[in-house]
């Protein structure tokens, strides 16, 4: 079934849902900025909500993930991108009808988003088998996940502005978020419908699921791809989180539009890394991995030296009410980098050795130790506000799991990565 206009009616839908999703939930942590500056929310106050309400999209992931993938083949995958992207909506909806009724329906409503995103993330790629052919599937799987990578930096940008631009008007900033979403839920509309699997049952599927992951972990060199790839994951959600109180307050910086670049150039650090990894290192080549999260333990203990009274904040760029201390940005970005060397061998490992009439399973359960990771992540940042830690003892913290990780990972994976490259010369 290759209706022409499905592939590119997929490709804005998820491109407006993915920005969606990023733009409301600055939105939402931006309003934080402007109650603290207020003295309406402590310090404290606000780490602590800002780590609850950035959760509330990954915890869908873990509990609904094997749920979401037997709704995906039993009613068709283009029913499921217009279903969560209307759940999207009506996520947002119930944001800006809470403005003023209290942080508890705040959250209720990003929660609803979580579960968008949950049901339509298995659809987006489920379904390009569906609509192209065989031989234009690797590209469009890239193509994908660029336009998400892209979204997912745009949106956080946008929605940051759309925060202190209308941080006193908030529900209009919630209304035109609700319109990129109604916009993605009209690209999903448009498609032309895909087949379902009536025979598909929830029982059988969830067992196969369990029974996959179990393979997984238990497989000595698959199992430690897996936790690694959830570390790069932790690590990604611990900093998000961490970025909005340490910018505030090691940083001094004053608006959510200045804090959602420390993002921007960590991405663009990953992203040179990817393109590198590509370059550098050959499938199954992972002897390398540990001194690439060694690499990222150090930035990260950098960031912890970066001090209010102005280390590593010379020099500093300005435009209008935006601030970029250069050795911070340059310090992300090389933690991107030395992130994006260790995330892309271990994704292409995963891949090659998993079983390749089981490799739709394998992806899904990485999906769900991925958020697991993130999970971990956002229960890591609330301990730490809890023990009093400051932001940038966070990062120091960070950096200590990620050495210690590696540490583990060199002991043993070192001879089976070389068995897997003697094994393909």
């Amino acid at each position: 079934m290759y209706a022409k206009r499905n592939y590119p009616l997929l490709l804005a839908g998820q491109f407006l849902g993915a920005f969606g999703d990023n733009a409301l939930l600055a939105v939402i942590v931006g309003q934080l900025t402007y109650l603290q500056q207020s003295g309406a929310l402590s310090a404290g106050g606000l780490r602590t909500a800002n780590t609850i309400y950035t959760s509330l999209l990954f915890v869908p992931y873990v509990v609904l993930a094997p749920l979401a993938g037997y709704l995906n083949d039993r009613h068709g995958k283009a029913v499921w991108l217009a279903g969560g992207n209307a759940l999207k909506l009506l996520g947002a909806a119930i944001c800006a009808a809470a403005v003023g009724a209290g942080p508890f329906w705040t959250g209720v409503g990003y929660l609803v988003v979580g579960v968008g995103a949950c049901v339509y993330g298995p659809a987006k790629y489920g379904i390009l088998p569906e609509i192209l052919p065989r031989e234009k599937l690797v590209r469009a799987n890239g193509t994908v996940e660029l336009l998400t990578l892209v979204a997912i930096l745009t949106g956080a940008i946008g929605g940051a502005a759309l925060s202190d631009r209308f941080h006193e008007t908030v529900f209009v900033a919630y209304a035109i978020v609700s319109g990129v979403f109604a916009a993605a839920l009209g690209c999903s509309l448009l498609m032309q419908r895909t087949p379902g699997r009536s025979e598909v049952r929830l029982s059988e599927s969830l067992g196969a699921f369990a029974s996959h992951f179990r393979d997984l972990a238990l497989s000595p060199r698959l199992g430690r791809i897996l936790l690694g790839t959830g570390l790069f994951w932790f690590c990604g959600a611990t900093m998000k989180i961490n970025f909005q109180p340490w910018g505030l307050d090691t940083l001094g910086l004053s608006n959510n539009t200045a804090i959602a670049l420390l993002g921007l150039w960590l991405s663009i650090g990953v992203m040179i890394g990817s393109v590198l990894a590509g370059r550098l290192h050959r499938i199954g080549d992972l002897r390398a991995t540990p001194a690439y999260g060694c690499a990222l333990a150090a930035m990260l203990a950098v960031l912890f030296l970066v001090s209010p009274s102005g280390f590593w904040l010379q020099p500093r760029l300005e435009w209008g009410a935006i601030a970029v201390a250069v050795p911070v940005a340059a310090v992300l970005a090389l933690a991107g980098v030395a992130a994006g060397l260790f995330l892309i061998p271990l994704n292409a490992a995963l891949q090659s050795e998993s079983d390749p009439a089981k490799l739709g399973k394998t992806i899904a359960v990485q999906n769900l130790v991925d958020n697991i990771g993130m999970c971990v992540a956002a229960g890591y940042v609330f301990g730490a506000v809890r023990v009093g830690l400051s932001p940038s003892a966070v990062f120091l913290g960070l950096g200590g799991v990620v050495a210690l990780a590696m540490a583990a990972f060199r002991a043993r994976t070192g001879r089976s990565a070389a068995v897997a490259v003697n094994l393909q010369k």
